[in-house]
């Protein structure tokens, strides 16, 4: 469903788009805001030392189990039987030894998640031991746009930048960044749980898109209160694989839980820019359709609507707007404001709107679809030039612009904003150039 509605007025400390001569970066912009204060160095739990009274320890070792489901019990999901056979074992580790083929029911192997099973089958399993992963400080050089003891919020230029150390990439991440900038200690982290890279972390619900292996423990195993600080210290939220910008940072365990619920009631301001293929129709507009995993491309969401919505389609909801278009509706820079944050959300929204994102080869933004609708709007004279452009695109043109959250601790409302990166403003003056020439031919 769609329905035609003028965004929301941006707040009075952020300005609207006809300031976007600003999309540059200053090089001599500082880093830090002059009120920024030294990182706190909250406690970390050492995997050698005795557990804190009160908390439980998290279970590094395997777990055998060979039991028969109750003969006259429904029909159900193995996952969730073994998970409600296991304590102390979270449901995605007990998903991943079923898909590494650790499980087998009447004696045959399974590695379907939701294989389902009867009253009377016999289910052999193995829950594989967790290897520890250690997730060293790491000196990297951190953008900082505002910080205090609390918070941080920080621009992300390296797009392709991992959030999470991971099994054969244990360095160069943002938690390798982060434990460095508040000279926090070694993380000691559990291995063999994935986490999809996500817009928000708390509405991570499968791990087949762009994975990023995460060695963390279950709620169970390490107590409720710790468990979001402790596998992934700061973490509040993500940004898609390849998209540039804006990310809030916790410093306490309290910001953290407080940002994560601003997050989870979707009360976080999010602007993105994008430059899409093509210009949607109407030029604004709030489009409301859930998004699913595509069944023909495991790595691509899809909006669903109407007959074709499933029940593994998650409500999504975007309001976006054509903020300038280029070449008699051959390209368009396009601002978009989240209500949710569902995985790829606005690329596949862009999608369904058939304006696919520059540069978004998952979505169909290829570079042959955008010179295709360029080059006929254009001379002959610029098609080279249009083609070079068009080839250096090697992400999908989307950046987090601005970002605003009530501060966990004051309850003041902070806003920010960023200037896409280079690569992303280089087009943009290209493509802007380019339509200027044209129209006073």
């Amino acid at each position: 469903m769609m329905t035609m509605l003028p965004l929301l007025p941006a707040a009075a400390s952020s300005s609207s788009f006809s300031s976007l001569n600003l999309l540059r970066r200053n090089p001599n912009r500082s880093r830090v805001s002059p009120r920024a204060l030294q990182c706190s160095s909250s406690p970390v739990l050492d995997p050698d030392s005795p557990p804190p009274r009160g908390e439980i320890r998290a279970n590094h070792a395997g777990v055998r189990l060979e039991e028969r489901v109750e003969v006259g019990a429904e029909k159900t999901r193995i996952d969730s039987w073994i998970s409600s056979r296991i304590r102390g074992v979270s449901r995605a580790r007990i998903q991943s030894s079923i898909r590494s083929g650790l499980v087998a029911v009447n004696g045959r192997t399974v590695n379907k998640v939701s294989h389902i099973i009867k009253g009377g089958d016999m289910v052999s399993c193995m829950i594989s031991k967790l290897q520890p992963l250690k997730a060293e400080p790491e000196d990297m050089p951190l953008d900082i746009v505002y910080e205090d003891e609390h918070v941080r919020c920080q621009q992300t230029w390296t797009y392709g930048l991992v959030v999470h150390p991971a099994p054969g990439n244990a360095n160069g991440t943002l938690v390798n960044a982060i434990l460095h900038h508040c000279r926090l200690p070694i993380r000691a982290f559990a291995n063999n749980i994935q986490i999809s890279d996500t817009e928000e972390c708390s509405e991570s619900s499968d791990s087949d898109i762009e994975e990023v292996c995460v060695d963390q423990c279950s709620m169970e195993e390490v107590g409720v209160e710790n468990y979001e600080a402790l596998v992934r210290p700061g973490i509040v939220h993500r940004l898609d694989k390849g998209t540039s910008g804006l990310l809030v940072v916790a410093k306490d365990d309290h910001s953290h839980a407080h940002l994560a619920e601003q997050f989870k009631k979707h009360t976080i301001h999010r602007v993105y820019m994008s430059l899409t293929s093509g210009v949607p129709n109407p030029s604004y507009g709030r489009i409301e359709i859930p998004i699913a995993r595509d069944s023909n491309n495991r790595i691509r969401m899809v909006a669903v609507s109407g007959l074709n919505n499933s029940r593994h389609a998650r409500y999504a909801a975007s309001r976006y707007k054509v903020i300038e278009d280029f070449m008699g509706g051959g390209a368009a820079l396009v601002q978009w404001r989240l209500e949710t944050g569902r995985t790829h959300q606005i690329r596949a929204h862009a999608k369904h709107l058939g304006i696919p994102l520059l540069g978004d080869e998952v979505y169909g933004g290829t570079k042959d679809m955008v010179l295709s609708l360029l080059r006929p709007r254009t001379p002959p004279t610029y098609h080279g030039h249009l083609s070079n452009i068009i080839s250096k695109l090697q992400r999908p043109c989307l950046h987090a612009f601005s970002i605003g959250f009530k501060h966990p601790h004051t309850g003041e409302f902070l806003r920010f904003s960023c200037p896409p990166p280079d690569d992303f403003s280089e087009v943009l003056d290209q493509l802007r150039s380019i339509s200027d020439c044209c129209a006073k031919i």
